[in-house]
């Protein structure tokens, strides 16, 4: 195993520990990451609910506090790393924000827009590029997801 992909694993458990805070406070288990130089710039979570906020998604909270710490609304460099595929709102965001790099764990077949259902990041025409990678851990993060909604199911009965 490469030093690279350790670190990658390393930053991906990092953002897991922040889904399962997400499913502790009773929202959907996504976590995220943002890495800058080898270091942690901003960790956080879902939390749409709690905020009443439907942009409250954890990579929008990320690339919120990475902007605050680096007091700059672009995010040269930073690498983003999130248990679930990003959706169109976040793709739309970490575009704007010029990340350098997306990493994640499961792909999202109802609402990913890099590889799940399409991938926006692939889009020649768009200004700005992000380079993207999906899978990683992706068995324990998926496995957070089904067991959260599963869990939902069994109680709303």
């Amino acid at each position: 195993m490469s030093s690279h992909f350790s670190d990658d694993e390393k930053w991906m458990r990092l953002a897991i520990e922040q889904a399962k805070l997400a499913a502790l406070e009773g929202e959907i288990p996504v976590g995220a990451v943002l890495v800058k130089d080898g270091q942690c710039l901003a960790t956080s979570h879902n939390l749409p609910i709690a905020r009443h906020d439907p942009t409250a998604h954890a990579e929008m909270n990320v690339l919120r506090e990475g902007a605050k710490q680096l007091q700059n609304y672009r995010l040269p460099g930073v690498d983003l790393y999130v248990t679930l595929e990003p959706c169109l709102m976040c793709a739309g965001a970490i575009f704007h924000a010029r990340v350098n790099r997306v990493f994640f764990g499961a792909f999202d077949s109802k609402t990913g827009v890099a590889g799940g259902v399409i991938n926006v990041f692939q889009e020649t025409a768009l200004n700005h590029h992000t380079a993207v990678q999906g899978g990683i851990l992706e068995a324990e993060c998926s496995k957070l997801l089904k067991d959260f909604f599963k869990n939902k199911r069994l109680l709303a009965h």
